[in-house]
């Protein structure tokens, strides 16, 4: 990247500054997302590449806010006949038995996720705490994306599927809602639960309860916390900021549906839903070829940090 120094104050600046400002050679920058995306924890990246653990950390943060902005506008108008929902545990910087009250930024969170079944496209993500007002949020976002009639399927955490849960009070009976409920018994202490039944309900609609199931969306649960060093148990991997575990979940969210290629049908699943035409690249993102569809917000926060 060719910079140039200013004669009277001394600074120096560039034609074209892709990253935000970031001073990262551009090459250097896609390695470092392309690692991130392949479950590479902060500090190992650093002693890899050599660069600051803060560098690394500005790379995440304007790369998870460019691939929040091409979710946010690409990830629209989906058509799918079976979406399945579900929410995978996570922490930041201490567990919620270790944290007080008043610490509104740490402790426990969820990840809520929605996938439509045929295609594994992630279609709506939201990070927040195990409350209503986020089960609401979340709902709330998965209808703006969708269109036409679909059947949703849900694990049976009442908050979701009682009489005056948030799928009712989004969808109202615009969508055909089965839930699944597993159960589980466990042997000995050091091996692994096992599923014991399966009882399926219907709730709302006429769902087809063949094809009732999160089975689903738990394996996308699986690729979360294989690719997303943040999730991995048991670690030291887990985030420390709030604000950088929400850029963590938004770059692995693009990353699966845009650039890597599904077993179940050999292409990205935003390829096989009809999003896009191609599989995309970590420069793509980077250099926000989707530019001409960002929300006018990301537009007018722009406006706001140039003229201050």
């Amino acid at each position: 990247m060719q910079r140039y120094s200013c004669d009277r104050c001394g600074k120096s600046f560039s034609e074209t500054q892709p990253l935000d400002g970031l001073r990262v050679d551009f090459k250097q920058a896609c390695q470092e997302v392309s690692l991130l995306c392949e479950s590479l924890a902060i500090r190992a990246l650093s002693r890899v590449t050599g660069l600051h653990q803060e560098t690394v950390l500005n790379i995440l943060e304007t790369a998870g806010e460019k691939a929040a902005a091409c979710l946010d506008a690409n990830v629209r108008g989906i058509v799918s006949e079976l979406v399945q929902a579900d929410e995978i545990h996570s922490f930041v910087y201490s567990k919620q038995m270790n944290t007080d009250a008043t610490d509104i930024d740490y402790g426990d969170r969820l990840t809520f996720l929605a996938i439509a079944k045929v295609s594994k496209l992630i279609i709506s993500a939201f990070v927040g705490e195990r409350i209503r007002e986020n089960a609401e949020a979340f709902m709330n976002d998965l209808k703006t994306r969708m269109t036409g009639q679909f059947q949703l399927t849900t694990d049976n955490w009442r908050i979701y599927s009682g009489m005056d849960g948030s799928v009712r009070s989004v969808f109202g009976e615009s969508v055909d809602y089965a839930t699944e409920t597993k159960y589980f018994a466990k042997r000995e202490y050091w091996l692994p639960r096992r599923l014991v039944g399966i009882r399926r309900h219907r709730l709302i609609g006429q769902p087809d309860m063949k094809k009732a199931t999160t089975a689903h969306v738990e394996r996308t649960n699986l690729s979360v916390r294989t690719f997303n060093r943040r999730f991995t148990r048991c670690t030291f991997g887990y985030s420390k900021k709030l604000k950088n575990h929400k850029h963590a979940v938004a770059l692995f969210c693009w990353h699966f549906n845009f650039c890597r290629k599904h077993s179940a049908h050999g292409m990205t699943p935003a390829q096989n839903q009809g999003v896009t035409d191609h599989q995309w690249t970590v420069s793509e993102l980077l250099e926000e070829k989707f530019s001409k569809y960002m929300p006018l917000r990301r537009i007018a926060r722009k406006l706001i940090k140039n003229f201050a």
